[in-house]
């Protein structure tokens, strides 16, 4: 159960709206916008076919919506006040990062921007109404998650269990300690769908091979003797960017002839609360 509210803006300042009571002089009333939001779905139409042919789908961006009222305390504060105590937060157009506490789970945060805000002036009974829209929609768990493991040369695979509900990227790091010319990463979800990653490059003890498929971050780097280069070019063109689906993952980095740890560093992301 959503306990309260933690509001971080710009510039550092922090609120705090816990539910069901007041608190320097604000209480939530409502909040809407945290269900899953709507899917985007292409199909493509064909001649003498009925129907329609799936394409792709993507998820749009989250309105949150916060609807405050305001109580003040009259031998401290005033509406006006309250009012103007809440523009450090919520000016249109600012940035601001919402932190959701539950009682029964960890808590979660997400980045948005303030559209708008009203406040109407000659109200009996005083609100201020937040629209806050947030272009990336899911929810992340406020700590990662590290996973070790080994390289196998055979098909035997570690099961890594994702309890997000939506599908999140992970950051991987090759931690070299023999000579190896190539490698792959294979990840079966509980779809049965695999999904391959192929390396080929000299790498060499001491290395480490990092790779991230996190969304808008992706990359392969190199790090030898301190120094950084991107790898990108030893990935084959055929691969896919690994990703964590919810549920049980089978995870596996196949290396022929010796064994090479690694981790798999992830975020929980939910599609809604």
């Amino acid at each position: 159960m959503l306990t309260s509210v933690d509001v971080r803006s710009d510039h550092g300042g922090l609120l705090n709206l816990p539910l069901e009571e007041v608190t320097e002089g604000f209480i939530i009333q409502e909040i809407t916008g945290l269900d899953p939001v709507k899917a985007n779905i292409v199909s493509s139409s064909f001649a003498r076919m009925d129907g329609e042919q799936y394409q792709a789908s993507r998820r749009e961006k989250r309105n949150i919506v916060i609807t405050l009222g305001l109580e003040p305390d009259w031998s401290m504060s005033t509406v006006r006040q309250l009012r103007k105590r809440l523009y450090d937060f919520f000016m249109p157009k600012s940035g601001v990062n919402l932190t959701f506490n539950m009682d029964d789970d960890d808590s979660v945060n997400i980045d948005g921007k303030i559209e708008s805000f009203d406040a109407p002036l000659f109200a009996k009974e005083p609100t201020a109404t937040i629209s806050i829209l947030c272009l990336d929609p899911d929810f992340y768990e406020e700590s990662s998650i590290t996973v070790n493991g080994n390289s196998v040369s055979d098909l035997s695979t570690q099961t890594i269990t994702y309890d997000g509900t939506v599908e999140t990227g992970i950051l991987f790091r090759l931690l070299v300690n023999a000579t190896i010319s190539s490698f792959s990463v294979i990840n079966t979800p509980p779809d049965g769908v695999v999904r391959k990653m192929d390396f080929s490059a000299t790498l060499n003890s001491g290395d480490v091979l990092e790779f991230s498929s996190v969304a808008g971050a992706k990359r392969v780097t190199l790090i030898r003797n301190g120094s950084s280069s991107s790898l990108l070019y030893a990935l084959s063109p055929y691969s896919d960017w690994i990703n964590l689906f919810p549920g049980d993952n089978q995870f596996r980095v196949s290396v022929s002839g010796v064994t090479i740890p690694f981790t798999v560093q992830y975020t929980n992301k939910y599609g809604g609360l």
